[in-house]
């Protein structure tokens, strides 16, 4: 988990605030570079540090609420703020983009049943359009928890999506809705310590005064069963209660537990300490909702990380865990010690006709449409379109953030379906990587959103009887409306316009596959 460097900032940032205001304004007019400004993201990531557990724990007292309240934290989620649209930097691929984005979507075939006539599934890849609005959310909100208080720093998000096609016989393209989200993102590393006071005593709950009849009712020195007593043999060897401050270091046989919290209770702990920085909550309306958790990832310089995210080439670049083939579908008959190289055309086989001679495991089959998809290679491996869009960019650092509703150690997440989701395509993980980048053009610092997020279905099974996992993977650059050009504007502000049309998700599409299969 992350925290500000300096625990002041949690009652007083005015001066940050407005700093990184003033900073951000004269970069991205160009007009000027801040003194001793680092740029938009260093300037933000240089007052985080890691949190150990000797860090200071800041004391919530109720007369700095109004002040924390104003100034609570947002992390790295503050740069999201405004509308982030899908952005083309043309001129930097072969072949002509439709839309920035890519998802990849499997879903059983028509007329099959869980657990029947395993390896029939429908396969989509398209490209896609996008509108992403992150919203700040005033004031944060406050979690309660006695003696630890937490403060999150809000942000509400809005995405909308559309398929982008070519229809035969047609200049123009089809641009269909696909996908309606929205949720909040959290910054969960503003943590307190609230200690009871004589007045949360008396207005939280009361006290109840020892009973006259109680035999140890003199060692409660207020009144009130607020001490813990304990059972010792005394030097005459009786036995006796005594508090906590006489005991001493003796040997004791019995504990009586105080009923009642006395003025600075909690002070000595325990204290939380957040698993992660970051939470993500969304609402799919396919039937699922989801809550992700995650954190800000370093590289060995820290965690602004200098220059363009890197993503593989070649054989490297055939990894089952950012692949929308898995192993559990055979892996099309590759593995990562002998990959499909997705830099090379797809191999021979891709385009046979497959058969108990060239297919004896009836596994190439499994997985032949993904590698003769039109889309190819970013039908197989989407995220390698991330590092294509931003070929020829000036990237000067970036933030990586990643989370998932299955972490492999601490808090974890987790997706809730509706019946039909959870009796036909269980929805059981999510992972997710968001770079925010500065990009540099012109002179200027712009930020520009990249993303990766990859949803794991199970249906129906394989022949041995096995589970099968397949992955639903979206990727898409984008940049702030601002900072696009004019006709990317436009586009958008003709698909998406305000208030944004909400519409049902439907399946657009898409283009005829490569495979013999579907050329008949």
């Amino acid at each position: 988990m992350l925290k500000r460097k300096n625990l002041a900032d949690g009652i007083n940032l005015p001066h940050i605030a407005e700093n990184l205001n003033v900073n951000k304004k004269e970069l991205l007019s160009g007009t000027a570079k801040a003194k001793g400004s680092k740029g938009i993201l260093g300037d933000l990531m240089d007052g985080y540090t890691k949190v150990q557990i000797e860090d200071p724990i800041r004391a919530f007292h109720e007369n700095n609420l109004q002040q924390i309240v104003n100034n609570v934290d947002y992390g790295v989620l503050k740069v999201l703020q405004g509308t982030w649209v899908s952005y083309n930097h043309n001129g930097q691929n072969d072949r002509k983009l439709t839309g920035s984005g890519i998802h990849t979507t499997i879903m059983p075939s028509p007329g099959t049943n869980a657990g029947t006539i395993p390896g029939k599934y429908s396969f989509e890849c398209e490209e896609y359009i996008e509108k992403l609005t992150f919203d700040l959310v005033p004031g944060g909100v406050r979690n309660r928890g006695g003696a630890n208080e937490q403060f999150c720093g809000a942000v509400k998000y809005e995405q909308s999506i559309k398929s982008v096609n070519t229809v035969p016989g047609d200049e123009s393209l089809k641009y269909t809705p696909i996908h309606e989200e929205n949720g909040m993102y959290l910054w969960l590393s503003d943590i307190f310590n609230y200690a009871a006071t004589e007045k949360t005593i008396k207005e939280d709950r009361g006290v109840h005064a020892v009973s006259p009849k109680n035999p140890n009712k003199n060692l409660y020195k207020s009144g009130y069963q607020d001490e813990t007593l304990f059972l010792i043999v005394n030097d005459l060897g009786k036995k006796e209660y005594v508090t906590l401050e006489n005991l001493n270091g003796r040997q004791y046989s019995e504990i009586i537990a105080s009923k009642e919290l006395k003025p600075g209770s909690g002070q000595t702990g325990p204290y939380f300490i957040p698993d992660y920085s970051i939470s993500r909550s969304g609402v799919i309306p396919h039937g699922s909702t989801i809550t992700l958790l995650g954190d800000i990832s370093p590289d060995n310089s820290g965690y602004l990380i200098e220059g363009a995210p890197q993503f593989p080439h070649g054989n490297a670049a055939w990894k089952y865990d950012h692949l929308s083939i898995s192993r559990t579908m055979g892996g099309a008959g590759a593995s990562e010690a002998k990959p499909i190289n997705l830099d090379q055309p797809p191999p021979a086989w891709v385009f046979e006709k497959l058969n108990d001679k060239n297919d004896k495991g009836e596994n190439k089959i499994y997985t032949q449409r993904i590698l003769a998809h039109s889309l190819y290679p970013y039908s197989v491996r989407p995220d390698l379109r991330l590092r294509d869009s931003i070929k020829g960019e000036t990237i000067k650092n970036h933030v990586l953030i990643e989370l998932s509703s299955k972490n492999k150690t601490g808090a974890q997440g987790g997706i809730l379906n509706v019946p039909f989701v959870n009796r036909f395509v269980s929805t059981v993980e999510m992972n997710m990587r968001m770079w925010i980048e500065t990009v540099v053009e012109n002179g200027k610092e712009i930020l520009q959103l990249q993303y990766e997020q990859i949803i794991f279905f199970e249906f129906d099974f394989g022949d041995d009887g096995g589970t099968t996992s397949w992955p639903h993977i979206q990727v898409n650059t984008l940049r702030k409306l601002e900072d696009v050009s004019p006709d990317q504007k436009r586009l958008i502000e003709e698909q998406f316009p305000n208030p944004a049309i909400k519409s049902s998700a439907v399946s657009g599409s898409s283009a005829p596959s490569g495979c013999p299969y579907h050329k008949e």
